[in-house]
């Protein structure tokens, strides 16, 4: 095969713009192993970042248990079912499966 010039493909791009000279930057940064920061920047003091700390210190002391929502009724009837439920289990005396059929 002949020595061929290829052409550079997609639209001519001007090596001056902001934006080039921003991507090239960007490159440059990753080549050099720096970290770059994305994202939207974190504000000293914000409420956001004072519920963010005092989450995180409940979380390390085992205070916050994440636990959601509506709280668990006890005496209700599906909660007495299920801890039968779970008795059974515990016990061996669970029987799964379709009941048997008395014949007569």
């Amino acid at each position: 095969m002949k020595n061929q010039e290829t052409k550079k493909l997609g639209r001519p791009t001007n090596p001056n713009s902001t934006r080039q000279q921003q991507l090239k930057a960007k490159a440059e940064l990753k080549a050099s192993g720096v970290v770059i920061k994305r994202g939207r920047p974190i504000v000293e003091g914000s409420k956001n970042q004072q519920k963010l700390t005092r989450r995180s210190e409940l979380a390390t002391a085992g205070l916050l248990t994440g636990k959601r929502g509506r709280p668990v009724d006890p005496s209700s009837p599906r909660q007495q079912r299920m801890q039968m439920l779970q008795e059974k289990r515990a016990n061996g005396t669970l029987k799964l499966g379709r009941p048997k059929v008395k014949k007569d």
